[in-house]
């Protein structure tokens, strides 16, 4: 795990800290995932960041051997948990497919704001943050994660994505190694 660097306009993109996602049986209490995105998005603001804050209102339509939601979720389901402490300045994307990018104004954005690195946490590991990462990198923006901001349902799915997917899209690290790169390429 090493980052390497934090370009001059780095995004931080948080996947799902919604009410009904972080309430759902995951591999790592999403109590710690929540406090360091938190404090993530705090850094951002405070050196004039952009903050990207998505939530999942729906899924994607199409059968699959395993059961997924496809309609709408219920009442409060999308609510972003208040810790993300949600200010005026922060970008919100409504999704209804795993990634962040489909059917979104996310690329729109990031490009108008000069966004060259997305800065990634949330959950699930292997679904919304790993969907959104694949399109992120094809899209031609660096992509760094932030690995301990992170969970999964499943601990072999997150293990997976770690060890055997984001070293092929980017470059991994920890909440602590965002931060010391902001504080000195900021300084």
């Amino acid at each position: 795990m090493a980052f390497t660097t934090l370009d001059a306009k780095t995004a931080l993109v948080v996947i799902d800290l919604q009410q009904g996602i972080v309430a759902l049986p995951t591999a790592h209490p999403t109590g710690e995932i929540v406090k360091r995105s938190a404090g993530l998005a705090d850094a951002f603001r405070r050196h004039g960041l952009p903050v990207v804050l998505v939530n999942v209102a729906g899924g994607a339509p199409g059968r699959a051997e395993q059961s997924r939601p496809t309609g709408d979720f219920p009442a409060g389901f999308a609510d972003l948990v208040p810790e993300l402490n949600q200010q005026p300045s922060d970008h919100l994307v409504t999704k209804r497919t795993w990634g962040a990018f489909t059917n979104t104004d996310l690329e729109v954005y990031l490009r108008q704001q000069g966004v060259t690195q997305v800065v990634l946490v949330g959950v699930a590991t292997s679904i919304g943050v790993e969907s959104t990462a694949r399109f992120a990198h094809e899209l031609g923006f660096n992509v760094t994660f932030a690995v301990d901001a992170m969970t999964d349902m499943n601990l072999d799915a997150h293990t997976n994505s770690i060890a055997r997917i984001f070293p092929r899209l980017g470059e991994t690290g920890t909440t602590q190694d965002v931060l010391a790169l902001l504080e000195t390429s900021r300084a």
